[in-house]
């Protein structure tokens, strides 16, 4: 027998009262699912109340969201048939990276000197990956690495980063991620008829969880094409073994540059010993560098993306803004660099 407590009269009518607010708030046509607290005042007492089945906009967002992903996904989930391809006693590896895009991001050309915008974004990306392999025509390519994630997206939750850093934004987060799927989707497509593609995804800080979230929608879209492979673990630093290379990629804003050699010997030390050349491509500060290190070379990419009012204000831009790819020998590791200028 449970025991429980007396109410007193006044206390029954004040509950009688909450208990009325929905169908008061009905006969005054107002929908409670739209409130999402309230405050009941009388002159007995106060109290406020919270509605358990208010779904805020962000809810509603994330719904479209999903809907707009499933609905896709029930129009077109192919079927890729293995490519029948003849084996290449002098194939090369094709690094494909386009860094840094910042799908979302807004350059305004009244403040920055320059434009970038979705449109542009997209644009830019598949025009480079085609100057790539115009580029590459001659070398025999037997198997393609494309670097995914490195700040795909430019925000991670509605007008700021990550880490909550206010960002002027092109669209809304949902409209940007779905235009960087496509994107991805268009490209790997193209990238499918040359070579098998190893799809790397790096964890980066404008987009932490939706470029996961991202990552992982391409694999799963990819799921019944025998000729790509993934690596879309949340792990910093990723390592990818052809002959006798082994090119590890991260993000580049977690550990130093000094570091990454003895890193991706202590992390990969099986890779490590069984080659010879080895390459860590960062990402992250949109500008070039490259320094050969004990044991490997640290390579750093240029971005597509145009300068933002904050990076106007700083000073930090004028780098010429491209996609970048390489082609690795199985037996002399990196015998080119390929660049595609905006």
């Amino acid at each position: 027998m449970t025991w429980r407590p007396r109410l007193k009269k006044d206390e029954q009518e004040l509950i009688r009262k909450y208990r009325g607010i929905k169908r008061a708030s009905k006969e005054a046509g107002v929908n409670v699912e739209d409130v999402k607290h309230g405050w009941l005042k009388t002159k007995e007492a106060s109290l406020f109340f919270n509605n358990p089945s208010f779904k805020d906009e962000r809810f509603q967002q994330l719904q479209k969201l999903k809907d707009s992903l499933l609905e896709d996904i029930k129009q077109y989930s192919p079927s890729f048939p293995k490519i029948l391809r003849s084996p290449s006693k002098d194939g090369h590896l094709l690094v494909v990276d386009p860094a840094d895009i910042h799908i979302g991001k807004l350059a305004d050309s009244f403040e920055t000197g320059e434009s970038y915008n979705n449109q542009i974004a997209v644009k830019r990306v598949k025009e480079g990956v085609q100057g790539i392999l115009d580029k590459a025509t001659g070398f025999n390519i037997d198997q393609i690495l494309f670097i995914g994630g490195n700040d795909i997206l430019h925000i991670d939750q509605p007008g700021a980063t990550s880490k909550g850093t206010r960002q002027d934004v092109d669209g809304m987060w949902y409209s940007n991620f779905l235009i960087a799927k496509s994107l991805y989707v268009d490209v790997l497509e193209i990238l499918l008829a040359i070579a098998p593609v190893h799809f790397t995804f790096n964890p980066s800080n404008h987009d932490m969880m939706s470029g996961f979230f991202l990552s992982d929608v391409i694999k799963t879209w990819f799921k019944n094409c025998d000729d790509m492979t993934f690596d879309c673990s949340m792990a910093h630093r990723k390592s990818y073994t052809y002959g006798k290379n082994l090119i590890g990629t991260t993000h580049g804003d977690g550990a130093k540059t000094q570091d990454l050699p003895l890193l991706m010997a202590t992390e990969f030390p099986i890779e490590w010993a069984k080659t010879k050349h080895r390459y860590v491509y960062t990402h992250h500060v949109h500008h070039k560098f490259s320094k050969d290190m004990a044991g490997c070379t640290i390579e750093s990419l240029r971005s597509p993306s145009a300068t933002d009012s904050w990076h106007h204000k700083k000073g930090y831009q004028h780098a010429p803004q491209a996609c970048e790819g390489f082609l690795h020998s199985k037996l002399h590791g990196q015998v080119a660099r390929l660049t595609h200028l905006f």
